[in-house]
């Protein structure tokens, strides 16, 4: 690993810990193990270091994609489901502490995030649902796709803050919201698309 990854990988680690204020170039520093010098010659700035490290693409995991041509909704937009799910509860300090940021420093949020690159995967998915005949009522991608990964990102983070609201596991809940998303959308009549009650 080279030096510069070293320092982006450090800044993400002591951002999640402690913050904006809490990581200071010093500490991420000290967390990559190079002089303060070092950082500053590769990324000018505790605030640059820290958008480049947060906006990182290759910081998530490779989500698969979605088929172009849809066969199985149920088990596709479920692998889907919990592969997103996965990812949010591993960087479930990272965006908590960037929620807690937005207001102050909002220029540490990326422009193209991974959540925003899976809502329009998820649109597209959506409307070749639609165009392949799998739906049965009128809805609008736009809408109902922030609406799922909402759901996702809500249950990923609100298990820690409220524990008690969960009386499923996280693979039964999974299960149950794409159970209903795709009720929602139209897709109960087809064989094969949702399990059996």
């Amino acid at each position: 690993m080279d030096v510069r990854e070293k320092i982006l990988r450090a800044a993400v680690t002591v951002f999640a810990e402690v913050g904006f204020r809490g990581a200071t170039t010093r500490r991420i520093a000290q967390e990559a193990g190079v002089n303060e010098i070092t950082l500053f010659r590769h990324f000018g700035s505790k605030d640059k270091l820290l958008h480049e490290a947060i906006s990182r693409q290759d910081l998530a995991p490779v989500i698969p994609a979605l088929p172009e041509v849809p066969k199985r909704p149920r088990a596709e937009l479920l692998t889907w489901a919990r592969e997103h799910y996965d990812h949010m509860v591993q960087m479930r300090s990272l965006m908590c502490a960037c929620m807690a940021e937005m207001t102050e420093h909002p220029e540490i949020i990326p422009d193209s995030t991974p959540s925003k690159k899976s809502v329009t995967q998820l649109q597209d998915y959506l409307r070749k649902l639609r165009s392949d005949g799998f739906t049965t009522v009128t809805f609008d991608p736009e809408i109902v796709a922030p609406m799922f990964l909402g759901a996702l990102f809500s249950d990923a983070l609100g298990r820690v803050f409220t524990p008690s609201s969960y009386a499923k596991s996280p693979e039964k809940t999974l299960e149950g919201y794409v159970d209903f998303f795709l009720r929602g959308i139209g897709v109960e009549k087809h064989a094969g698309t949702l399990r059996a009650s």
